[in-house]
């Protein structure tokens, strides 16, 4: 009786061990990125003939276990559209229902990416209707690991008005209107961890083989609430994603970089390419620059951060959107206006992504500077309509002479350019605008965007006389 027992155990093991496995990510409701060659893949016996079966196409994908027991199959989706359901064949067979074909986006950075509706965000109207069988959420709990994982514990869920509010508030906002206007369907994967710094979120060979990097990583001060060491989120929440077509990607982060902003572009923009690596893809890649704030400390250190980010911007394929308007307390770090953020990054991906026609989503930047006598006239790009203010006059522009002494200066719009100037400076050579940690600039494109921080000089950042 015992030996009939134990047989039975044996076989009923080696039966388990003999079945077809998917990772999470590839599960009921999920979301496949649409007009995509996308990868389907798991675990089986080696040798163990798959078979995917595809409710959208009557094509039979094929593969054969390998000798580290996966398997990996690619399959092209069509246009946007579904429920759909996928058949996995092997030694046991997985139905796979509620798929969807639309637009997937990775949602990551720190605590103002993972900020939810829970966090007592004011948009209860907003989440009372947000049950859409459009949208698709997958949350990727918090983990860590020294070494790249091949799966995450996370499911794909139905947009209700209750995961919406455990879901990123920007990711949702952004998704959202991504599928309003698109008219497809949109899945959002959630992957941040509020505190982490970008090396964490960075491949760690990337930091560790960088003499500059791995100095400023050394710097990163340890926590109880997150993780210090390169790789750790990485590894274990962006790299067991990386087999799965996404569309792109949006960013929030970089208050725990502000002590090392002198690397964050060099970290940032390398990190971009290392996704893109890991993906295989050239994804476009959408940020936010981090809001004023006046807990930092020193009255310029948050500049340098915001200056690093607007340099990334210019990497290729990226986008960055402001925050300096989307304050409502400024000594909070975590500011609550979380809708407007996810509009605004809606926007630059429907423009630049999409190519939809008639959507104002670039601030105005600094271009140039011309000296006129005693006084400074500032040019910038993205002013097609001109500049305006909500006050009297512009403020937070600061200017110097040759002493590097700034002082504040008037400020006057004229046209597409402001002019500036003090009294008290003759001969003018530089100016700083909203380069504190606190600065909430009143200057506007006319169609409403806020327009960017910025230095003519590369003078030392030191406290601004007069605040």
């Amino acid at each position: 009786m015992q030996s009939s027992f134990i047989f039975l155990f044996i076989i009923s093991s080696l039966s388990a061990f003999a079945d077809v496995r998917l990772p999470a990510i590839l599960s009921d409701h999920m979301v496949l990125q649409q007009h995509s060659e996308v990868n389907f893949w798991g675990w089986c016996e080696p040798g163990e003939k798959i078979k995917i079966k595809t409710g959208w196409d009557t094509t039979t994908y094929n593969a054969v276990g390998t000798s580290s027991a996966k398997w990996l199959i690619k399959i092209q989706t069509p246009v946007a559209g579904g429920p759909y359901s996928i058949s996995v064949i092997g030694n046991n067979t997985i139905q796979l229902q509620d798929v969807l074909i639309g637009e997937v986006w990775v949602c990551s950075g720190q605590s103002n990416m993972e900020m939810s509706m829970n966090w007592g965000l004011p948009y209860e109207s907003d989440a009372a209707n947000a049950n859409n069988q459009q949208i698709r959420f997958f949350h990727i709990p918090r983990t860590t690991a020294l070494f790249p994982q091949e799966d995450v514990k996370a499911r794909w869920v139905v947009c209700n008005t209750d995961d919406m509010k455990r879901f990123s508030a920007v990711g949702y906002f952004f998704g959202s209107t991504l599928q309003q206007n698109l008219h497809a369907p949109v899945g959002l994967i959630n992957s941040s961890w509020g505190g982490t710094h970008a090396e964490a979120w960075s491949p760690s060979d990337l930091v560790e083989n960088d003499a500059e990097l791995r100095a400023a990583a050394a710097q990163l001060k340890p926590s109880n609430g997150w993780p210090v060491v390169p790789g750790a989120t990485y590894n274990a929440m962006i790299y067991p994603l990386t087999n799965f077509a996404i569309a792109g990607a949006i960013w929030y982060q970089g208050e725990s970089n502000v002590g090392t902003a002198a690397t964050y572009q060099s970290l940032f923009t390398s990190m971009i390419g290392r996704w893109r690596r890991a993906w295989s893809k050239d994804f476009p890649f959408y940020f936010v620059q981090i809001a004023p704030f006046a807990g930092y400390g020193d009255n310029s250190s948050s500049a340098f951060l915001r200056e690093a980010q607007t340099l990334s911007a210019r990497y290729p394929n990226t986008g960055m959107v402001l925050t300096s308007d989307l304050v409502d307390n400024i000594n909070d770090i975590h500011p609550k206006m979380k809708k407007e953020v996810g509009l605004r990054l809606a926007n630059y991906a429907l423009a630049q992504t999409y190519g939809k026609t008639g959507l104002v989503f670039k601030s105005p930047l600094y271009q140039s500077m011309k000296v006129e006598k005693d006084r400074i006239r500032i040019s910038f790009d993205n002013v097609p309509k001109g500049l305006m203010t909500k006050g009297p006059a512009p403020t937070e522009f600061y200017i110097a002479g040759t002493d590097q002494k700034f002082l504040p200066a008037s400020a006057k719009i004229e046209g597409n350019t402001v002019v500036v100037s003090n009294p008290s400076i003759k001969s003018p050579v530089a100016v700083r605008f909203g380069f504190r940690n606190a600065a909430q600039p009143d200057l506007f494109s006319k169609e409403g965007l806020p327009v960017n921080l910025f230095r003519t000089d590369n003078w030392p950042v030191e406290i601004i006389v007069g605040k």
